[in-house]
């Protein structure tokens, strides 16, 4: 039996996605993340904006444009999404009638703002759902953005929906629909990681999504110039919050967050010995290096290594052989 069935026991395994998404809202940019993105490999994800990046009046044209992109030879990967206008806009049907219903068969994913409710996302989902099976595309993933108030309320139970895959936060609306009461430096870098209730936000939604196997994706860096500012609030996102994801608003942050979500090397090899022991003993407890492993610590060091596979890294031999794929093959 393949390690998945083993340490699972059919049960769904949590759900990897690249460690992060580069939104990206005009023309230009689009195509230049894309360019990057077949220079990268699907090291990371592009989600094309329609909410913020389409200007007012060129809606209709802007979900076209979209479209093209989608369907050109440089989407080379399928790993593009779209972030629609919300579900309240005057938009939000057409987004989701031209977007979902002329390119879904090469869409990643779509991404739903400004959600109040559980019951927001699923009428979103059940029009998706209409315009997809059209184009003969079932089970679109879709990504939400945590907010509102009322998203943040709803976070277990959205995260819990079967085609939600991921939950993203999104921390300039959520403080700002304070009106005052959180200041505006818990924004950023160290107040949104220390503020009480920006915390409490992460945290729930974190715990939500880990709940059910999705995704939790930290919200944006608005340093734009200063990477190491960009890493160290990827790192922070990851090793204190337990985010698996995060934004990029800047070509120069993709490589500096990638690496911050990458597994280290050290940690690979941990986990490639401890498995392939594991292995050995018929998946039974072992002894190593003093301490005690079992299936418990075994489908942690697993999760490393498909993590790191999805971040490019290169394994060794062994873990490329647990994964079942040569080690010598770019990821998929």
């Amino acid at each position: 039996m393949h390690p998945s069935e083993v340490l699972f026991q059919g049960k769904r395994q949590p759900l990897l996605l690249p460690a992060c998404d580069h939104y990206c809202g005009t023309e230009k940019l689009m195509v230049k993340s894309m360019a990057l993105q077949q220079e990268l490999g699907p090291l990371f994800d592009i989600t094309f904006d329609c909410e913020d990046g389409a200007a007012s009046g060129d809606e209709p044209a802007h979900a076209q444009l979209v479209v093209r992109l989608l369907n050109d030879e440089g989407n080379r990967f399928n790993r593009i999404g779209v972030r629609v206008h919300d579900v309240a806009s005057p938009f939000f049907e057409g987004d989701i009638a031209v977007i979902v219903g002329g390119a879904a068969a090469r869409l990643a994913y779509v991404v739903l703002p400004k959600i109040d409710s559980t019951a927001d996302v699923m009428r979103a989902i059940d029009l998706i759902n209409q315009h997809a099976a059209k184009a003969g595309r079932t089970d679109l993933p879709v990504h939400v953005l945590i907010e509102t108030h009322g998203a943040l309320r709803d976070a277990y139970n959205i995260a819990a929906l079967p085609q939600v895959e991921c939950l993203s936060f999104g921390i300039m609306d959520f403080v700002s629909a304070h009106y005052g009461a959180i200041p505006g430096a818990a924004m950023r870098t160290p107040g949104q990681f220390t503020h009480p209730l920006v915390v409490r936000a992460k945290l729930e939604m974190v715990a939500a999504c880990h709940a059910h196997g999705k995704v939790a994706s930290h919200n944006v860096t608005t340093e734009i110039r200063d990477t190491a500012v960009v890493a160290n609030d990827a790192q922070r996102a990851a090793a204190e919050f337990g985010f698996t994801r995060m934004w990029s608003i800047h070509p120069d942050q993709i490589k500096p967050i990638i690496k911050a979500f990458t597994p280290r090397l050290s940690e690979v090899n941990d986990a490639t010995n401890i498995l392939t022991e594991a292995i050995n003993a018929n998946w039974g407890p072992i002894a190593q290096q003093g301490r005690l492993h079992d299936r418990a610590s075994y489908r942690y060091y697993w999760t490393v290594l498909q993590r790191a596979r999805l971040a490019g890294l290169g394994l060794p031999d062994a873990a490329a052989a647990l994964l079942g794929q040569d080690p010598h093959t770019e990821p998929t």
